[in-house]
């Protein structure tokens, strides 16, 4: 009952949260864009993540950070291509990385009141699944010049969140788009859903595991080798952090 209880207060705390600072931030997009409005943003995921923290005890941890530019690389740009079981890692990685991030995402989500209108205003890149290649055209030519200003891509290879022990195909956008741009891609490791399963909104105590790999140079790879290569290592290193989620069923 103490989980229930505990979880009912931390989605009370984001909606309490959200709303006044969805509308700051909607307000403050008519004077300033760019990274301080992101950075306002990102104020609030991190009142998220802390949120869970408090009330909920998921508590996290982060290795491998120093696989990554530093706050001070203004320009340098990588894309980010994490595990994806949770909720939590996309409020937490604003809220942990030193460079601004841009996520690819399905429009849809820009509808929904406040959260969606506050990202609305930020430069990511919304897309509409079902356009297939002006979709992929939108995300070079967004992807391109926001990688330009030194701003991170973030791209979850499985493309939706997968059960804890399990693993979801791993498509190529993201090594396409790595390929094209010349950026390169930086793996992730995350067992979020040791503390927030997919589709539940049941948050259990604990640690949240996030193991930063090294950046694979695209350069002269192709595609799909490539992306195997950050499915190897994310499936690897995922078994490592969270070994009795992959234990083997008794016959």
């Amino acid at each position: 009952m103490l989980i229930y209880l505990r979880s009912a207060i931390f989605l009370l705390w984001l909606i309490v949260t959200v709303v006044p600072w969805s509308l700051v931030a909607v307000l403050a997009s008519a004077f300033t864009r760019g990274a301080p409005l992101y950075w306002l943003c990102a104020g609030w995921l991190k009142v998220a993540i802390l949120g869970a923290k408090w009330i909920c005890g998921v508590h996290w941890r982060v290795q491998g950070m120093d696989n990554v530019p530093t706050a001070a690389d203004g320009t340098a740009s990588v894309i980010l291509v994490p595990k994806h079981q949770s909720t939590w890692e996309t409020f937490a990685f604003p809220a942990l990385m030193p460079h601004p991030l841009a996520y690819v995402f399905k429009r849809e989500l820009l509808y929904i009141p406040f959260f969606g209108w506050a990202i609305g205003r930020l430069d990511m890149v919304h897309i509409n699944r079902g356009r297939g290649s002006d979709a992929w055209r939108k995300v070079v030519e967004q992807g391109t010049r926001i990688m330009a200003q030194g701003t991170w891509m973030i791209m979850f290879p499985e493309g939706t969140r997968t059960p804890r022990g399990s693993q979801g195909e791993y498509k190529t956008g993201a090594s396409r788009l790595a390929v094209t741009t010349r950026t390169p891609l930086v793996p992730i490791a995350v067992t979020s859903a040791r503390c927030w399963p997919r589709k539940s909104f049941l948050l259990r105590p604990g640690t949240v595991d996030i193991s930063i790999g090294r950046p694979i140079d695209p350069q002269g790879r192709r595609p799909d080798d490539l992306m195997r290569e950050v499915e190897a290592w994310i499936e690897s290193e995922m078994r490592r952090l969270d070994p009795e989620a992959y234990v083997a069923p008794q016959s």
